[in-house]
């Protein structure tokens, strides 16, 4: 077994988005949500995903004979949308930052960002600008933490996430006037396949900023082995999600 000595000096190679971003390629995210937007959109037209992440959901949704540009911060994530089999142009801005022509996309999607939270007002009337036909965000609407990726496996009292759901954060967030057209939910399962989890417990207890001889670092690692199940390449974690989409503008 990989003892936590050596685990603590690869720690800091865990890049939370990339962490994040492949524990969404295994899980049935995309499988769970395309459906509902495409139920919600019939044609998706030209296509913005902002804060496109590591493109699953843009990719799924995307008229293969129309243009899809992704807006994306990451060094890290862009280098994973380069990546896939027909990759979008990527624009390396944050959305307040991104030149985007107006009303120049038909569809207008954002998924699991910040700014849901932060300026919702803002951000939608960004969003709207830059959108012909619809806006299309996908906003986590499980009971749980938000932040911390896999907090969702750990005690409440280690974690001291907020809980309230991201949907009502949103919806309280937003003028009356602002409300979306459409809502919809999907559940699904956040899972991630670990393949040393000696590592991923001392990045977690990193992240909650425990001392190194902070003896929950152990009960971590404990928590983590009795949650997980095994793989071929490690060891899986699943958490319960659910998700809302929430759509403005015409079909």
């Amino acid at each position: 077994m990989t003892s936590f000595c050596a685990s603590a000096a690869r720690r800091r190679d865990i890049d939370a988005l990339e962490l994040y971003a492949s524990a969404i390629e295994t899980s049935d995210y995309v499988a769970a949500l395309a459906p509902l937007v495409r139920r919600a959109v019939p044609e998706i037209g030209r296509l913005l995903d902002v804060g496109a992440g590591g493109g699953q959901l843009g990719a799924a949704l995307r008229d293969p004979a129309l243009p899809w540009t992704a807006i994306e911060p990451s060094a890290t994530l862009r280098a994973r949308l380069g990546r896939l089999a027909r990759p979008p142009p990527v624009i390396a801005a944050g959305w307040q930052a991104a030149d985007v022509p107006a009303r120049g996309h038909d569809t207008v999607l954002a998924a699991t960002m910040p700014a849901f939270f932060e300026q919702p007002e803002t951000f939608l009337a960004r969003c709207l600008a830059w959108a012909r036909r619809r806006v299309v965000w996908v906003v986590p609407a499980h009971s749980g933490p938000r932040g911390l990726c896999f907090a969702g496996c750990l005690p409440s009292e280690w974690h001291r996430e907020d809980e309230t759901r991201g949907i009502d954060i949103v919806m309280q967030g937003l003028a009356p006037s602002s409300r979306p057209h459409h809502i919809a939910f999907a559940d699904w399962t956040f899972s991630a396949i670990v393949p040393d989890l000696d590592e991923l417990a001392f990045y977690l207890a990193d992240r909650l900023g425990w001392a190194a001889r902070d003896p929950r670092r152990a009960d971590l690692k404990r928590h983590l082995v009795v949650q997980a199940r095994p793989d071929a390449a490690g060891a899986r974690l699943d958490i319960a999600r659910k998700s809302a989409v929430l759509v403005w503008g015409s079909r």
